[in-house]
């Protein structure tokens, strides 16, 4: 395995990491206090690539791999982790769920206008009652002719507002049958399909996150996905490569936090001396360091194998899990070396602090990835 960034990684790095300080920063505690998702900040990302990444040239795409794409979800949550949440869902997500498991027609339709940003996207998995247990989803499509019609209500989706296009999971059988879900496109705009509560949320308060409503939608069977049954093998697929870029999202906040917290040791001074100087301090950094550079080992694992065309699915529960667990603990650290401070939104940490929560529990819990750990190591 390659430890070290290739030259077009890095190069893509830099150029998130400079979109991000000169387009992000200036408007983090804006969007965040207002909770606005910045639409236009998205379709200027896709000018540059950063809306489809993974996505081949052939389709509009950047066509970068799983490497330079951890790193822009990195460079652009170590800003802002809800800014770096709507890229990773709109891409590992709805994007790449179409790439992956659409038909051709399906994938020059809608692939170059997610990778350019003209739509936004959204994927629709979770429901209200049904949250791991999706075998119970209520979210039913069933079949009249050649059309299906789809009743139910989506929660916690990212951009069930505002997004354009949604990947949606459904139940096409029976409560706990085996092979009961099936997997479809709905529009924005189509008859019966709306959005409903958006969610006030503790952190990633600029990443939108809505209700997506169902009621008598009727779409056709070329919105279909894949066949018929298999939408829960589709989803968890999906999910696999979803779990390293919430790691990847996880990394970056940790970063961020990490470096505040090195910054603000080395210039607060107490007993005529930089805290930094203190062990108290010292070794809490030690940790926080530690701790990254272990998750970031995780995380390139995960993105190795997922190249190589190797099964993944225990790496990334275990890059999810870790990196998602040190980005809390990271951020509450952070918070602990700005002291008083820390707990202001005057310093950056209180918002690392708020964001990191979430990673611990989207895309599958901290409990769910140890559950898909054991069951890998105990095959």
């Amino acid at each position: 395995m390659e430890f070290n960034q290739s030259e077009l990684t890095e190069q893509v790095a830099q150029t998130a990491r400079d979109f991000a300080k000169q387009y992000i920063l200036p408007h983090v505690m804006e969007w965040d206090e207002q909770q606005e998702f910045p639409v236009a900040l998205f379709k200027e990302m896709g000018k540059l690539g950063l809306m489809g990444v993974l996505v081949p040239e052939a389709y509009g795409g950047a066509g970068l791999g799983y490497f330079e794409y951890s790193a822009i979800i990195q460079e652009i949550a170590q800003v802002c982790g809800s800014i770096g949440l709507s890229v990773a869902a709109h891409n590992s997500l709805c994007t790449n769920h179409i790439l992956t498991f659409g038909t051709e027609s399906q994938k020059m339709k809608y692939l170059p206008k997610l990778a350019s940003a003209e739509f936004i996207g959204a994927w629709g998995l979770t429901e209200p009652n049904t949250g791991s247990d999706a075998g119970n989803m209520q979210t039913v499509a069933l079949r009249d002719g050649n059309d299906w019609v789809i009743n139910g209500t989506k929660c916690w989706i990212t951009h069930g507002k505002s997004g354009d296009v949604a990947v949606v999971v459904c139940r096409t059988g029976e409560p706990g049958a085996k092979n009961n879900a099936s997997v479809f496109i709905v529009e924005r705009g189509m008859p019966g399909f709306s959005a409903g509560k958006k969610e006030n949320k503790l952190g990633m308060r600029a990443s939108e996150t809505a209700e997506m409503i169902f009621d008598n939608c009727r779409i056709s069977d070329v919105q279909r996905v894949g066949e018929v049954g298999e939408g829960f093998y589709q989803a968890l697929k999906i999910l696999d490569g979803g779990r390293i870029s919430i790691a990847a999202l996880s990394l970056g906040i940790a970063k961020g936090a990490y470096k505040a917290a090195v910054q603000y040791a080395k210039e607060r001074h107490q007993f005529n001396q930089p805290i930094a100087n203190f062990q108290g301090i010292s070794f809490k950094l030690a940790d926080m360091a530690t701790e990254i550079a272990a998750a970031e080992m995780l995380i390139n694992k995960a993105c190795h194998l997922k190249m190589m065309g190797e099964k993944y699915t225990r790496e990334a529960a275990m890059a999810k899990y870790y990196a998602s667990e040190v980005a809390v603990k990271v951020a509450t650290d952070a918070v602990q070396v700005f002291g008083g401070y820390g707990y202001t939104k005057d310093f950056p940490v209180e918002k690392f602090y708020r964001d990191a929560k979430l990673c611990t529990i989207g895309e599958g819990t901290s409990e769910i990835q140890k559950i898909v750990i054991a069951r890998e190591i105990l095959l």
